[in-house]
């Protein structure tokens, strides 16, 4: 149900024409090493559009027609060799999206006792990187580079993070994010300026009431509820506490969600809705926690409390590959320097560290309704939190802090809780987290992920902050 657009990558090599007939064997050696990052590029999970190599300011201007037409989400121009600005510029400034800059030499050194002029220049793509990264800057492109060598792992690495960077940003951009219900009262931190999702990331928000839940949850049939169960049972161990008619509600709500993602082409869901005495809407709402955490485990993250922008972070966080799940503060463990965090929601299955549970809740603390709730930590190791702040301004911000999730005692009362050692006084990491604006909620993914969402951080234009 999720977007399945693959991140389209703009790929163009070029060195200077004047080399070509002063050294025949050059521009071969050059052409080999494209060919080199291009087969690399492809292994990237990204579908690659390679417009060739380019020898002159004409051919660039040929090639940015082609990139602008391809639509890309990222622009890789290879610098082979030295090759002047007005090759480059324009395919940046026509095309619409970022270019990242590579210098990759054919290896990590010269033989400089054997190399003559020509074998030289094939070394020679530093040499033009600080011509590029003035002229971008002073024509007002944002303007980022990778160096190394074409077998370099390090470089690669970085040239990989800037790919998921840009798939992450074509998910925002792409993006089609259901806001259904209406704000948990009193919450003033979790309201978000729906204009400011289209003016930050691109994207659409479909504004949904629960009635449009409601009338696909009523058209499921026992058939189908018993197949969600099956996949339920699967998933989930079972604490004695569910109620057999909760649960079967539950896996109902869950096939009406289903229905209603695909129904309004939705990548992200943020929803809340109080209702009242056991109505309908009162009983939809809790009993979505359930379905909420089965679509946010394939890729449509859900986010209660109807946190638009948790959703959003959540949904960065699994195109960057890290899960991403529904979390708040909880508490403060002095005696082992843990936070814990997570929430009375949904969770992100897929980065469980263990086999979730589902627990039955007679109460749900602070909402209306009762049901069967999941119970889950994410897996033990690095992790990072990671959430937006909306600024004054209008500007969103990212916020990131890495740290690691770790064992230790869990409250057994149907929440998603993880211990994370920030390495440092738990105490002081809430008081700089808070600090910065941020709301109450957030999303927590697995991996070490500030690197990423830096990158991405650049690539639209926002504020990144790390604690």
């Amino acid at each position: 149900m999720a977007s399945t657009r693959q991140v389209r990558v703009g790929l163009v090599a070029g060195g200077l024409g004047a080399y070509w007939p002063q050294f025949p064997d050059l521009l071969p050696q050059l052409q080999r090493s494209s060919a080199r990052v291009s087969e690399r590029m492809r292994e990237l999970d990204a579908e690659i559009v390679d417009v060739g190599f380019i020898s002159d300011a004409q051919e660039g201007a040929v090639a940015a027609g082609k990139l602008r037409a391809a639509d890309c989400d990222l622009i890789v121009g290879f610098l082979t060799t030295y090759m002047t600005a007005t090759m480059l510029v324009p395919i940046a400034q026509r095309s619409g999206a970022p270019v990242l800059l590579i210098n990759l030499q054919p290896t990590e050194s010269m033989d400089h006792a054997t190399f003559d002029t020509g074998q030289w220049l094939a070394y020679c793509g530093a040499c033009p990187l600080p011509e590029m990264a003035n002229a971008f800057q002073r024509c007002g492109i944002p303007f980022r580079s990778v160096s190394g060598h074409l077998e370099d792992e390090r470089a690669w690495k970085r040239i990989g993070g800037w790919v998921r960077a840009a798939a992450a940003r074509a998910a925002l951009r792409h993006g089609r994010h259901g806001l259904m219900g209406h704000l948990y009262p009193g919450m003033l931190d979790v309201s978000t300026d729906l204009t400011l999702v289209s003016s930050n990331f691109g994207g659409h928000v479909e504004v949904l009431e629960f009635d449009d839940l409601r009338v696909r949850v009523e058209k499921v049939t026992d058939a189908e509820t018993a197949a969600k169960r099956a996949e339920t049972e699967k998933i989930f161990d079972f604490a004695d506490s569910v109620n057999e008619t909760d649960l079967d509600w539950a896996c109902r709500v869950s096939v009406g969600l289903d229905r209603l993602v695909a129904d309004f082409e939705l990548d992200s869901l943020a929803y809340y809705h109080r209702g009242l005495d056991g109505e309908t809407h009162e009983r939809l709402g809790a009993g979505m926690i359930l379905g909420a955490s089965l679509l946010t485990a394939r890729g449509i993250p859900a986010a209660g409390e109807y946190e638009l922008r948790t959703s959003l972070a959540m949904l960065i966080m699994d195109r960057l590959g890290a899960g991403g799940s529904f979390t708040e503060l909880q508490a403060l463990d002095f005696h082992r320097a843990h936070v814990e965090m997570g929430h009375d929601g949904p969770a992100h299955l897929a980065i469980s560290a263990r086999k979730p549970l589902l627990r039955g809740l007679g109460v749900y603390h602070g909402k209306r309704g009762w049901g069967v709730s999941v119970e889950f930590d994410v897996k033990h190791g690095p992790v990072t939190a990671f959430g937006l702040i909306q600024r004054r301004d209008g500007r969103f911000a990212f916020l990131a802090s890495e740290g690691e999730t770790v064992d230790g005692p869990h409250l057994q009362i149907g929440n998603t809780t993880s211990r994370v050692d920030f390495g440092r006084d738990p105490g002081e990491w809430t008081d700089e987290w808070s600090a910065t604006g941020m709301s109450h909620h957030w999303a927590l993914g697995t991996g070490h992920r500030a690197g990423e969402l830096k990158s991405l951080a650049h690539l639209l234009d926002l504020e990144f902050v790390q604690i």
